[in-house]
């Protein structure tokens, strides 16, 4: 397929999938909640800038399973399956070559620390699930790293403009021991809902439990909410 009729088809179904849960996004509680728990001025989705229960911190701490893979660019694959209607498994250059996004947010840290205005380069994961076109019944995604990690997202907070697969922070590569070269950032959510060194995203008509909600985290984790534990 030309470059040309990849970019159209991904930005057809990019409004596709915008329409579709439009309504959803706009009533998550990270932008629709009333009573949000936190303090300081309204942030980018109107939220109070530091939630409930977080420190702001300058550092960016390393959290992980004990394990730092090493994966280098030729081998790195990104596989985007499951409930869709294109599955597709992605090299680097393909990576590379889908629509690219910079933005600047937020990283809250179930661990009580929140770090500000992190500046971003990567992928939106409304555009990678543009690229596969999901079936009307997808309904969560479930994202798999390198490190055996998997975690759960629903529908209309993974298609938020800025969830996102960096591959770039502050204008350098995403470190190794921060995920590079390839995470996903979730900032309305707690980080833990991002993966790190990701290299699937499988679609799926019902929810999923990833490696910490398997074992106590919430299955939703707003930070608005001090929503860290099921």
């Amino acid at each position: 397929m030309e470059d040309s009729e990849k970019l159209k088809r991904i930005v057809d179904a990019r409004m596709k999938l915008k329409a579709r849960f439009e309504d959803k996004i706009r009533n998550t509680p990270s932008v629709a909640d009333n009573r949000p728990m936190g303090k300081g001025n309204p942030n980018r989705h109107g939220m109070p800038v530091i939630p409930v229960g977080q420190t702001l911190t300058v550092k960016w701490p390393v959290l992980d399973l004990g394990i730092q893979p090493a994966i280098p660019l030729d081998e790195w694959r990104l596989t985007i399956d499951g409930d869709v209607e294109s599955p597709v498994t992605l090299t680097w250059e393909d990576f590379l070559a889908l629509p690219q996004t910079e933005d600047t947010s937020d990283f809250h840290c179930v661990t009580t620390w929140s770090k500000l205005n992190m500046n971003w380069k990567g992928v939106r994961l409304l555009d990678l699930a543009a690229l596969v076109q999901p079936h009307e019944t997808a309904a969560h995604i479930l994202c798999y790293g390198y490190d055996e990690y998997t975690t759960n997202v629903s529908m209309e907070e993974a298609l938020k403009p800025d969830v996102l697969l960096v591959h770039t922070v502050e204008g350098q590569p995403l470190p190794r021991e921060h995920g590079g070269p390839v995470r996903m950032i979730t900032p309305q959510l707690y980080a833990w809902k991002g993966s790190k060194w990701i290299n699937r995203i499988e679609f799926l008509q019902r929810n999923k439990l990833g490696f910490w909600e398997e074992r106590g985290y919430s299955n939703t984790a707003y930070p608005w909410r001090n929503d860290r534990y099921s």
